[in-house]
């Protein structure tokens, strides 16, 4: 899957994302903001798409996000207006895999329902890391490939498709654990039948990271 299939897909996503993905996703995405808001400080929210968790953040948390689809970002925006989300510090679009942010700028970073639909997923997460402050936290929600059950199956028949659907169905959760300076803190599975998941990772100093 490259950019311009992801542009392309979430074209034709974007009239219809709330009400249909958007509405399967929202336990994952509100449990994320759930957790995002006993912090304090800046978040990046990678992949913000609709802008559907916008509303979710805490008047106390400063939101950046970012998304490579005009369209979605269009919808995000407007909702920003309509809600008065002034805690919204700007949305823009950007390439994850190449973010224009200094880095250890965020205290937080979050991408939701986003690994498994980028082209260069390990180089987005060593963005995320980058831009991430030492000691910050970085919050990956996705869904990841089974390896038994009848889930399984259903991941594996849906592969050839992604191209078409936007997302990789047998996505492996072992592709997000590669950056050494980040480490695993937390791991929860959501309803409906756990196909989620919620990552809760720590950036260490580059000291211990070493």
């Amino acid at each position: 899957m490259d950019l311009n299939d992801i542009k392309n897909s979430y074209r034709l996503w974007a009239p219809v994302y709330d009400k249909t993905f958007g509405a399967v996703s929202s336990i994952g995405r509100r449990r994320a903001i759930k957790h995002l808001n006993t912090l304090s400080g800046h978040v990046l929210e990678v992949g913000v798409g609709t802008g559907l968790s916008l509303k979710h953040y805490a008047p106390h948390m400063q939101v950046t996000g970012i998304d490579v689809s005009p369209h979605m970002l269009n919808k995000a925006r407007k909702k920003i207006e309509r809600k008065n989300l002034s805690n919204v510090v700007d949305v823009r679009e950007m390439d994850a895999r190449a973010m224009e942010f200094p880095d250890n700028h965020f205290d937080a970073v979050v991408a939701m329902y986003l690994i498994s639909v980028v082209p260069d997923p390990e180089q987005v997460i060593a963005e995320m890391a980058r831009v991430c402050k030492p000691g910050g936290e970085v919050i990956i929600v996705n869904h990841f490939a089974r390896d038994q059950g009848p889930l399984s199956v259903a991941e594996k028949a849906i592969a050839p498709f992604a191209n078409k659907i936007g997302w990789h169905a047998d996505f492996p959760l072992e592709r997000t654990q590669g950056q050494k300076e980040l480490v695993l803190r937390e791991q929860i599975n959501f309803p409906p039948l756990g196909i989620f998941t919620f990552l809760r990772m720590q950036k260490q100093n580059q000291s211990n990271a070493a």
